[in-house]
């Protein structure tokens, strides 16, 4: 960043192989901390048995790990992620693609859930993929809630219409009110898996609504968009 001979060959810029300090995959956070404090860097390379490039660990890492305690985490220490797929034909090949990219959860999302597009896809991908969390919507009666549970659903999403930015309710002329939706999907379920209010929550009331109704947990978008 501070050269500025655009001229000089990488070599004689970049840190020699034998003066990096580097970890192997799996080394532990206090060895790591000592290495940055005892060589008054602020990044380690993380190599492979080979040599190869694996990862960085920054001084922000431990901070942000620090200051966000509750981040939702997998066994390695890296962010879950959640992926959206419809119901077209690409979706197999969307879906082959983001498991091979470590994807945790897989959301079959479409504006009318209780289809068989969404319930076939569902299936599939339970079949296929039994390790990954896969989430069905959107819904809003408890008939649709129990077919997709039966399908292999590991949770369901409860909203048709509720959104800020939603307009399946004036496009399909279709939509239960969200408490109402919440309410028949919480009746059908019984606990037996979990229910995600999605959209409606425009004031933190709404939250609480939500949870009441029988949701297990909500989604938000515009309440943080601003």
């Amino acid at each position: 960043r501070f050269e500025t001979n655009l001229s000089l060959p990488v070599s004689k810029i970049m840190t020699p192989k034998d003066q990096l300090v580097t970890v192997h995959e799996g080394e532990s956070n206090e060895n790591i901390k000592r290495l940055l404090h005892e060589h008054r860097i602020e990044k380690v390379i993380v190599i492979d048995d080979h040599f190869r490039l694996r990862g960085l660990i920054t001084v922000n890492d431990f901070a942000k790990a620090e200051n966000n305690p509750n981040a939702c985490k997998d066994e390695q220490g890296r962010l879950r992620v959640g992926a959206a797929v419809g119901t077209g034909a690409d979706t197999q090949a969307r879906v082959e693609a983001l498991i091979a990219a470590d994807v945790d959860i897989i959301v079959v999302d479409t504006a009318h859930g209780h289809s068989k597009g969404v319930i076939d896809k569902v299936s599939w991908i339970k079949k296929h993929y039994p390790h990954v969390q896969v989430i069905g919507g959107n819904i809003a009666t408890g008939d649709a809630a129990l077919a997709l549970r039966d399908a292999g659903a590991d949770a369901v999403k409860v909203g048709i219409g509720p959104g800020s930015i939603c307009t399946t309710r004036i496009i399909a002329g279709i939509g239960v009110p969200q408490i109402s939706a919440i309410d028949n999907v919480a009746s059908a379920l019984k606990d037996s898996i979990p229910l995600i209010a999605d959209g409606g929550i425009r004031y933190s009331g709404d939250m609480a609504k939500a949870i009441a109704a029988g949701a297990s947990c909500i989604m938000v978008g515009s309440l943080m968009a601003g």
